[in-house]
């Protein structure tokens, strides 16, 4: 399985930006996405997760950003609104995802997508 983020950039406060994340390989159950990221000097953070029944963000992005999913399409977006300086880091993209029925689901990780929100 690898997942593919892109999307990131440069924007100025306020503004917005689209990160998608494309799974591939084989999925038998695709259970939980989610994006996290890592600003310069700090460890990595949850910033949004999604399964079936429930999406949760981290307090910071709520209101701000969405987290969505096409099944289907493997694809994993995160909307993001009203950007702020602070959240300026690398955004990676995760999914805990089963490759069978036997199998347990393991964490795969995408390949981080830089985000810069200039003041």
């Amino acid at each position: 399985v690898q997942l593919q983020a892109s999307g990131g950039g440069l924007v100025q406060a306020g503004g917005s930006l689209l990160l998608s994340c494309a799974a591939s390989g084989v999925i038998f159950n695709f259970i939980r996405a989610g994006w996290y990221r890592q600003a310069p000097g700090k460890q990595r953070e949850l910033v949004a997760t999604i399964s079936d029944d429930t999406i949760n963000y981290e307090d910071s992005v709520r209101g701000r950003f969405t987290i969505s999913r096409d099944n289907a399409k493997k694809l994993v977006y995160l909307q993001m609104n009203s950007l702020k300086p602070e959240d300026t880091g690398v955004y990676f993209c995760n999914g805990y995802i089963k490759t069978s029925r036997t199998r347990d689901p393991f964490d795969y990780w995408g390949q981080g997508t830089q985000v810069t929100v200039s003041s």
